[in-house]
């Protein structure tokens, strides 16, 4: 490829970015410095504007720029990104300590929950402060702002089954205008009183505290609102890569934010009183109409970001055995990444829409907003430090100042947003505690499962020598059981057995692992073990970024010589009914109940693993725990 073609590819990935990447953090001047500066008692008066402003712009630079775009998106797992994919990247790196496998599941779990709480408020607090720019066009039709918003949130929550391959083309250049926009918007303030620009001294952030002590502490929780998408940086890097990412970043999103901030900065040090919308007041009135559409847009897309990336992450919680197993619709053909579940939809849907009538306004929002940002970006800190220990190799010294510095902000952010709690930061705090029930509750329930199926089975070894010593009837053709233990006869061979007296010419043990990266590799995809009596141990590895496709993986087992004729095969399956039992240890009564009751409703497993039905038997059976 030459230079210019290099070039041309970066430039395409970097407009990617923009519209996919940075919608959420690119809509977050909509309510910030308005949240900020008109809360808790705050004024907006000079010395608080500089101090504000003092502390986005270093915000900005600190976390985004340097912890996010610098550090934070080293930590790629063979390219992809994301709370998950840390996760899974951190438990390799401490794989032979079960109890500190144990501590960082249970801390990234948490932090992949809180994720879903910012799937939830962002769509309603960005497309509710974008529709707020009709109060200050049409004052009168306040009371429509609320049934609007829930109109627009339901249409695009109802879209989503038609996937973003088309639309996605538009949020570049959609994305491009409004960045565009809001910094002519900005500079064109700032022109005005160019003296705002001095807020860039740190200073001015520094003596807002040392004046302002708690309240300026409490403001932290609004500047946090500028940071709100800065998770996406990360989770994307897997559809754009690191480099036109950072270069989008630093090349104009941030430029275009720092001006819109200082634009309205400059605003409010003329006018004070237009505090109640800063942003859409920055706009002369003959185009305010137009940039409220275009506000509607830009947060319909920050939204749709945000979506993907849950349907994402649920699929990848799904393979690394965290999630119930739910269908999943491809939406594109070139792209598999782009996905659909429908589950995870209706359920962001019904939130949502429930934020937005319960809160109301993206200023009540905005205390909810701050906990699930801070929450998630505090574990991904946490996470991304020891793997700079276990695979990196730093010093501890560096780990140590480097967590300090961090963790230090991230705790103070995180500590300015705990304050609202009873105000609103309730909401993605029980939304988060109730994913993180569900997920750790799926994940020791299948783990009881397995353990109970363990200790019930019988040995294979004996059965095979016990087999060849007393045949029973053997019919032609090969049979494929699935089952998580190689080491012991699976129940539906042994129902089979039983029940209809044969036994297939061959007979494979078919296990599924789904590895703790997002691509297998070729030479760990398949194991084949010949067990003796024409009996096999076949052991399937999938990345927890792929579909396990089983038929496909089969047709591919031939190289390895074990040649599978799909019209000569038949699998068998155990379907477990699960049976709670309070007397057995495990988990609580109301957890195996939950557990159950989420098994029942599961996709089944061979639709998971994409076995055709016409060549499928399923036999039951039950399990307690």
């Amino acid at each position: 490829m030459t230079d210019a073609e290099t070039k041309r590819r970066l430039a395409a990935l970097a407009l990617g970015a923009i519209g996919v990447v940075y919608g959420d953090i690119g809509t977050s001047p909509l309510y910030t410095l308005q949240t900020t500066l008109s809360h808790d008692g705050m004024k907006p008066t000079p010395e608080s504007i500089y101090g504000v402003l003092s502390l986005i712009f270093w915000a900005q630079i600190i976390v985004v720029s340097l912890k996010y775009v610098v550090f934070i998106m080293r930590a790629d797992n063979k390219g992809e990104g994301g709370i998950m994919a840390l996760l899974a990247l951190a438990l390799r790196s401490v794989k032979g300590d079960a109890r500190q496998r144990w501590l960082l599941a249970i801390i990234g779990i948490f932090g992949a929950s809180l994720f879903y709480g910012d799937g939830v408020i962002t769509p309603a607090i960005s497309v509710l402060s974008a529709v707020e720019g009709v109060k200050v066009a049409a004052p009168h039709l306040d009371r429509w702002i609320v049934p609007i918003t829930a109109v627009i949130l339901f249409f695009l929550f109802a879209l989503q089954r038609h996937g973003t391959e088309r639309v996605g083309k538009l949020f570049g250049p959609v994305m491009v205008i409004w960045f565009i926009v809001i910094a002519l918007l900005g500079a064109n303030m700032i022109a005005h009183n160019p003296n705002v620009l001095t807020a860039i001294n740190p200073v001015y952030g520094v003596r807002f505290f040392f004046n302002h002590g708690f309240q300026a502490f409490i403001a932290l929780g609004g500047v946090v609102l500028a940071l709100t998408g800065a998770e996406a940086l990360y989770a994307d890097m897997g559809h754009f890569g690191k480099r036109p990412i950072r270069l989008a970043w630093f090349s104009f999103v941030l430029p275009a934010l720092v001006l819109n901030y200082f634009g309205q900065g400059a605003l409010l040090l003329e006018h004070p009183e237009a505090i109640d919308n800063p942003f859409f007041k920055l706009v002369p009135s003959v185009l305010l109409y137009p940039m409220i559409g275009l506000a509607c847009v830009a947060t319909v897309i920050a939204s749709q970001a945000v979506i993907s990336g849950a349907f994402s992450m649920t699929r990848e919680a799904m393979s690394l055995g965290y999630s119930m197993r739910m269908p999943v619709v491809h939406t594109s053909r070139e792209m598999s990444g782009q996905i659909f579940v429908p589950w995870v939809n209706n359920f962001l849907l019904v939130m949502v829409l429930a934020a937005v009538l319960h809160f109301g306004s993206s200023d009540s929002l905005s205390a909810a907003y701050g906990i699930a940002v801070t929450g998630t970006m505090t574990i991904t800190t946490i996470l991304a430090l020891i793997v700079a220990r276990r695979q990196w190799h730093w010093s501890r010294f560096a780990v140590i100042v480097a967590g300090l510095f961090f963790l230090t902000i991230d705790f103070s952010f995180l500590g300015a947003n705990l304050i609202k709690v009873e105000y609103g930061g309730w909401f993605p705090l029980v939304l988060g505690v109730a994913v993180f029930i569900v997920m750790t509750t799926w994940r020791r329930g299948r783990e009881l499962v397995v353990r109970e199926i363990k200790q019930s089975g019988l040995a294979l070894q004996p059965f095979i020598e016990n087999i060849a010593e007393h045949p029973p009837l053997r019919v032609p053709g090969t049979a494929v059981f699935l089952t998580a233990n190689q080491s012991g006869v699976p129940h539906a061979l042994l129902h089979n057995l039983k029940h209809n007296k044969v036994l297939h010419e061959r007979n494979v043990l078919l296990t599924v692992e789904m590895l703790e990266t997002p691509v297998a590799e070729p030479n760990e995809r398949i194991e084949i073990t010949e067990m003796g009596g024409n009996f096999y141990g076949l052991e399937l590895r999938f990345g927890f970024a792929e579909d396990p496709h089983i038929p496909r993986a089969l047709s591919k087992c031939q190289k390895v010589g074990l040649p599978f004729d799909m019209m000569d095969t038949t699998f068998f399956l155990s379907r477990e009914t699960i049976i709670a039992d309070a007397r057995r240890p495990g988990m609580a009564l109301w957890r195996d109940k939950l557990f159950a009751f989420m098994a029942r409703n599961a996709l089944p497993a061979t639709a998971f693993f994409q076995i055709p039905g016409n060549r499928l038997i399923e036999l039951g059976a039950q399990v307690e725990i």
